[in-house]
């Protein structure tokens, strides 16, 4: 070899170890999109990082997440589902069904992954649950399905209840909820009004009338941002003795009478698994749509005391956790 060629040569090998790190691929970036606020509770996000450890990605290591908290401001889904696109996110995660929705209007081809508490066939989302096609997969919670269950549980608890009144948030619920809500009462034999509170203010004002407008109970519509504000709503409650009745053990955690429903940490894990095997190449047409079987009764025996309320023990003896 010529002395020419073999410094060139060198030249070349010792460009390698430089060009080398501009040919890795890029850590992959997820938006992950929730109707609450930053001071939601934060088991949902330790549970997703969970699930994305279980299949290999760690956090601020391999893969980015970007946190997008509507704070209910519902409007502004289509610029963000625009820009995640414009950007080429690597997967979009929604945990509200608005947002999955957007997403899935947004684009067709990159994934989506959800946890939505209603059908997602009917919302559009998959074509089938065993099967969803497209770009789309997640969980359902069947927050709809089981509102019969949670109030026939309310009723059993307050058995001369006659009057329940319903706090809704229309800015974030598709009226699913209110429509299952309407025909389990009626089954029931129940008298349903409604209240529309979509700010800490129309919380405040909805329990105010019940100062004129006594009801026997409450139940609370499955919502991020009612979970968001389960202190001043456990509050409230208490100051106006009203058996309340949620979704989830996060309200009953600081002073709500019941809660029925899945476990909101291990559905947040499980979309955190489906997101890292979408990393991993599996496409979110051949992941089913993860449907729970375990849903779990809490009940605040403490909270049942101070309203004067006697809870039965067959229904003590089905509780999954008794808060005393």
């Amino acid at each position: 070899m010529r002395r020419r060629e073999f410094i060139a040569g060198l030249g070349s090998a010792a460009a390698w170890p430089l060009a080398a790190p501009a040919q890795q691929p890029a850590v992959p970036v997820i938006g992950f999109v929730e109707a609450g606020s930053a001071d939601a509770p934060a088991g949902p996000v330790t549970a997703f990082r969970k699930g994305l450890a279980e299949t290999g990605y760690v956090e601020g290591q391999n893969v980015t997440v970007e946190y997008h908290r509507l704070e209910g401001q519902f409007d502004r889904l289509p610029a963000l589902m625009a820009d995640l696109v414009r950007r080429r996110v690597a997967v979009i995660v929604s945990t509200a069904t608005r947002a999955a929705i957007a997403a899935k209007a947004a684009t067709a081809t990159i994934p989506i992954v959800f946890g939505v508490g209603y059908d997602p066939v009917k919302l559009g989302l998959v074509a089938s649950l065993a099967r969803p096609g497209g770009n789309a997969t997640g969980v359902n919670s069947f927050n709809t399905e089981v509102v019969a269950k949670r109030l026939a549980l309310l009723h059993e608890l307050v058995p001369n209840a006659v009057r329940v009144a319903m706090l809704f948030n229309p800015a974030n619920d598709n009226d699913f909820n209110l429509r299952e809500m309407q025909e389990a009462a009626r089954v029931i034999g129940l008298q349903i009004q409604v209240l529309n509170a979509t700010s800490i203010g129309e919380i405040d004002a909805a329990f105010a009338t019940f100062e004129h407008e006594r009801p026997d109970a409450l139940f609370v519509t499955p919502d991020v941002f009612f979970t968001s504000r389960r202190v001043q709503i456990a509050t409230l409650a208490a100051r106006g003795r009203i058996p309340a009745a949620f979704s989830v053990r996060e309200h009953v955690v600081v002073g709500g009478l019941i809660s029925y429903g899945t476990d909101a940490a291990d559905r947040l894990r499980q979309i955190g698994v489906y997101t890292g095997k979408i990393l991993n190449g599996t496409k979110p047409a051949d992941l089913p749509v993860v449907q729970p079987t375990k849903f779990d009764l809490v009940i605040n025996l403490k909270t049942a005391k101070a309203l004067g309320l006697t809870v039965p023990e067959a229904l003590l003896a089905t509780a999954d956790e008794v808060i005393q």
